[in-house]
């Protein structure tokens, strides 16, 4: 079977595991572009990383500028705002490219900002203009469910001082920049075969002075 039938192979399975067969098959046919996720960030309310994975090359200048720069915009987006925005000009298509003829134009340049905030922490997914905003933000909330159900009400620290288990669900839903995965129950088990969890230890004292009942316990979303 080659890369060509692959799509029909696959027509019962999932939109988002699909996705992993437009992305193989993406090296075979150069003009042809699939939904993409460019960048992961989370940050905490005053603007510290606490997770930056990119999918998009880039220098790491032009990343510390572009974390600066996105944490600003939806810092201070009021409570009201929706939950996505345009990427700032750093890193979004220039005017130029606009001349370029629609046959050669590639859609895979990140254009979109999608987050959500949680307490104390801000979840962020840079991504094309061809993936869905309300896609993205049930993507987040996997995420974010997934980590609480691993870590047994998930807290910022958690994410500091394990993040090899925040970087394995990340993972499990993320495979060079295409969505493969957003059944939480498979995502959970996946990094549990994984053996990447991280039991805490010490005394709980120092949870309850940072974010206390978790990231989702008691706490809503930002935004609709």
């Amino acid at each position: 079977m080659d890369l060509s039938d692959l799509g029909q192979y696959f027509a019962d399975v999932p939109v988002y595991s699909r996705r992993l067969v437009g992305w193989l098959s993406y090296g075979v046919d150069k003009n042809w572009h699939t939904a993409m996720i460019n960048a992961v960030l989370v940050f905490n309310n005053s603007g510290q990383p606490r997770l930056t994975k990119f999918y998009t090359q880039l220098d790491t200048a032009v990343q510390q500028r572009l974390i600066s720069e996105i944490f600003t915009l939806v810092a201070n987006r009021p409570s009201s705002s929706c939950n996505f925005l345009p990427l700032p000009p750093l890193l979004a298509p220039s005017k130029s490219s606009t001349t370029t003829p629609a046959s050669s134009t590639p859609t895979d340049t990140p254009t979109l900002i999608t987050y959500r905030h949680y307490a104390t922490l801000y979840f962020i997914v840079i991504s094309t203009s061809t993936e869905s905003p309300l896609a993205l933000l049930d993507l987040i909330q996997v995420f974010v469910e997934a980590l609480d159900r691993l870590f047994e009400n998930v807290c910022e620290l958690d994410l500091i001082f394990h993040f090899e288990t925040l970087h394995a669900v990340l993972g499990e839903m993320i495979v060079g920049g295409v969505v493969v995965e957003t059944g939480l129950e498979k995502v959970v088990r996946g990094v549990r075969e994984q053996g990447k969890i991280t039991r805490r230890t010490g005394n709980t004292g120092g949870r309850s002075a940072g974010l206390g009942a978790g990231i989702l316990g008691g706490f809503g979303l930002r935004g609709v």
